[in-house]
C-alpha cells in the first residue's frame, strides 16, 4: 500500500464516518502523515510487534504511573513515567504521542485522540510501511495468543489465523505455552508450516536438552543474510504453570545466546537480531555481556519506548528496543549494512491510532468472522463504571481492585491476592463493563478461585517473594511482571531494601499482622498442578456475578502500599 493508496483508503473510511469525528479529510489527512511518514532507510528492514494479548479490536489502554527502577536501574528507561518521560523523549505534553506513551491526562487525551491497536488496523500501517521496504521481515515477540475470550475459547486459533494473515515471519514465545506445550506445537507444525517459523535458543527437552525450536534463522533480505535469534521468555515454568510444559526447559541461558549469536556469524550473517521476550531490564543487561548483537527487539514487559537504548560491550554496541503492548505499537528498524556490518540505523515506534489508520478490509472481514459465534455473549452489560478501570502499574490498578473487592465479597474473606498481570484493557468513565473487557483482564486457561488459611508469615513471604522478582537489583532474576494486587490488608513497601525486608507494617483493620495467626485468603490463577486437579470456579463467572448485583461501579479506592525510600524516583508519577 503506497502513500496515494493509502490516501484513497483513507478518504474511504472518512466518507464512510470511521475516522475521528469532526476531523473533516484534511485533518485526518494531515495527522495520518505526521504520524505515519517514514521515508525508507538502508536495505535491511524488520517491523515489530510483541505483547498484543489477543486483542484484535481497537481498545484504550492507559500507560503505568508507576514503573519504579532501583538500584542502577533508577533514572533510566524504561523506568520513566509521566513528565519525566516526555521531558526524556522531547514528547509535548497533551499531544497525541503524549497519549500514546504516557497516562497523563489520560481521560481527557483519550476523548481526544480515540482508541488504539486494532488488528485491522495494524494490517493497513503494516502494509504502508511495507510498500517502500522490499523484503522487510515481520517479527512477533509473542504473548500473541493470550489475552481475549476469543483466543480462549479458540484456543488461539483465532491469533493465528490473524498473524498469518497480518504477515508475520517469525516468532517467540511466552503466553502461547499457556495451551499446553502440544497445543503449541500442533500449531508450529500445522498452521504455520511454511508461513511462520518460531524460533526459541532457550527452549530445551526436559531429558536431553535438544532444541525444541530452532534456536535461529538466518532470511536473506535484499542480499543481506540476517539471522533471527529467538529468546522465548526464561522463566515461563515458575510465572505459569510447570504442568502446561513438563517435557521442556526454559532460562536465559546467556551462554548459549552467546554460542547462538557466533554460530550465525559463521553461518554468514550481516546481522544478527534477538527477538526476545525477556522484559526490558533483562535484555539491558544482555545487550551489554553479549557480543555481536546488531538489536534486541524485546517485550513482556509492555514498555513503549519511542527511541532504542545503545548499550556497549565488549564486541561493539548492541540496540535494545521495546514496543509496548496490545497492538499498541508497530515498530521500524531500517539498518543501513555495507560491507558485512550494520553501518548506521533509523528507527520509529509507530502508534497504532485506529482513528487515523482505516480498517484494513481483508483483515476486518476475518476479524468479524472469528469473533461472530461470541458476540452474544462478550457483549452482555454486566454493569457501568463511573471511574477509569485499567489494570498497568507496579502495585495495583482499578481493574485489579475491582477484582479483589469481588473476590473479598463473594469468598468471605479478609484478604486477597490478584496477579499482576500487565496485560488487560482499558475502561473509561460512563462505559459498560462487558463479559469482553472482563475476559480482557482475566481470560487464562488457569482461572480458577482459590479459597486458604494462610498465617501471617506465609503471607509474607508471598509477597517478600513476588517483590523480589521485580525489585531484584539483579534484572536476571527479575520475572518482569508487577507486584501481587492485594485487598484488605495494607503494608508498607522499601523496594530498595534487602531480600526478605521489603515488606513492613502489614495490617488488617488496623491491627498488625500476627505470624502465627490464620487468615482467610481468597486468590486466583495458581500455578499448582493440585489446584488444576481440585478445580474451582473461574474468576470471570465470581466477577460477572459481583458485577450484574452492583449494575453500577463507582472509581475503586486502591489499596495501595506505603512506599519507602522513592522519593523523586521519575519512575514514580507526580
Amino acid at each position: 500500500m503506497n502513500r496515494r493508496e493509502f490516501l484513497t483508503v483513507l478518504a474511504a473510511a472518512n466518507a464512510a464516518g470511521l475516522l475521528l469525528p469532526g476531523a473533516g479529510l484534511a485533518r485526518a489527512e494531515a495527522a495520518a502523515e505526521a504520524v505515519y511518514d517514514a521515508p525508507a532507510f538502508g536495505n535491511v528492514s524488520l517491523l515489530h510487534i510483541t505483547d498484543c494479548h489477543a486483542q484484535l479490536k481497537p481498545i484504550h489502554f492507559r500507560e503505568p504511573s508507576v514503573n519504579l527502577g532501583i538500584g542502577g536501574m533508577a533514572g533510566r528507561v524504561p523506568h520513566l513515567v509521566g513528565s519525566r518521560l516526555l521531558e526524556h523523549f522531547n514528547l509535548k505534553a497533551g499531544s497525541r504521542e503524549a497519549y500514546a506513551y504516557s497516562c497523563l491526562d489520560f481521560e481527557n487525551l483519550a476523548g481526544l485522540y480515540g482508541k488504539v491497536g486494532g488488528f485491522a488496523h495494524l494490517a493497513t500501517l503494516v502494509k504502508r510501511v511495507r510498500a517502500n521496504r522490499p523484503g522487510a521481515l515481520l517479527l512477533d515477540g509473542g504473548d500473541t495468543w493470550q489475552g481475549s475470550g476469543t483466543a480462549l475459547w479458540t484456543q488461539g486459533q483465532d491469533m493465528v489465523e490473524a498473524a498469518k494473515l497480518l504477515g508475520v515471519d517469525i516468532m517467540t514465545l511466552h503466553w502461547e505455552c499457556t495451551y499446553g506445550q502440544d497445543r503449541v506445537k500442533e500449531i508450529a507444525e500445522k498452521d504455520f508450516a511454511g508461513k511462520i517459523e518460531i524460533v526459541a535458543q532457550n527452549i530445551k527437552t526436559a531429558d536431553f536438552g535438544d532444541d525444541v525450536f530452532k534456536p535461529y534463522t538466518l532470511r536473506d533480505v535484499n542480499g543481506v543474510k540476517v539471522a533471527v535469534i529467538g529468546q522465548a521468555f526464561p522463566y515461563t515454568p515458575i510465572a505459569n504453570p510447570r504442568y502446561m510444559v513438563a517435557d521442556w526447559t526454559f532460562g536465559i541461558r546467556e551462554e548459549e545466546m552467546q554460542a547462538t549469536v557466533d554460530a550465525a556469524r559463521a553461518a554468514g550473517a550481516a546481522v544478527v537480531v534477538v527477538l526476545s521476550h525477556n522484559g526490558m531490564d533483562v535484555d539491558l543487561k544482555m545487550a551489554s555481556r553479549v557480543r555481536g548483537i546488531d538489536a534486541i527487539l524485546g517485550g513482556h514487559t509492555h514498555d513503549g519506548m519511542p527511541a532504542p537504548s545503545i548499550v556497549a560491550n565488549p564486541g561493539g554496541k548492541t540496540l535494545v528496543t521495546n514496543a509496548g503492548s496490545n497492538g499498541k505499537f508497530l515498530g521500524v528498524l531500517d539498518l543501513q549494512v555495507t560491507g558485512g556490518r550494520v553501518a548506521d540505523f533509523r528507527y520509529r515506534l509507530m502508534p497504532v491510532f485506529a482513528t487515523l489508520l482505516p480498517a484494513d478490509p481483508e483483515m476486518d472481514a476475518l476479524i468479524t468472522r472469528v469473533r461472530a459465534p461470541y458476540e452474544a455473549r462478550l457483549g452482555e452489560t454486566l454493569a457501568v463504571t463511573e471511574g477509569t478501570l485499567y489494570r498497568r502499574g507496579n502495585f495495583n490498578g482499578s481493574f485489579d481492585q475491582l477484582i479483589l473487592d469481588a473476590l473479598m465479597a463473594e469468598k468471605d474473606a479478609e484478604i486477597a491476592f490478584s496477579p499482576g498481570f500487565r496485560w488487560g484493557t482499558t475502561l473509561l468513565p460512563g462505559q459498560p463493563i462487558t463479559m469482553e473487557n472482563l475476559l480482557d483482564q482475566t481470560a487464562i486457561t488457569y482461572p480458577y478461585v482459590t479459597l486458604n488459611r494462610m498465617t501471617g508469615e506465609q503471607i509474607k513471604t508471598v509477597l517478600e517473594d513476588v517483590c523480589d522478582n521485580l525489585f531484584n537489583p539483579d534484572p536476571y532474576y527479575q520475572q518482569g511482571g508487577d507486584m501481587v494486587r492485594v485487598g484488605g490488608l495494607s503494608y508498607a513497601c522499601d523496594p530498595a531494601a534487602p531480600a526478605g525486608r521489603r515488606i513492613q507494617d502489614m495490617t488488617l483493620n488496623g491491627q498488625p499482622l500476627e505470624a502465627s495467626k490464620s487468615y482467610k485468603v481468597a486468590g486466583w490463577a495458581p500455578v499448582a498442578e493440585e489446584a488444576k486437579a481440585a478445580g474451582g470456579e473461574p474468576v470471570w463467572d465470581l466477577v460477572a456475578r459481583h458485577l450484574r448485583a452492583r449494575k453500577t461501579v463507582a472509581p475503586p479506592q486502591l489499596n495501595l502500599p506505603t512506599l519507602k525510600g522513592v522519593d523523586g524516583n521519575p519512575g514514580l508519577a507526580a
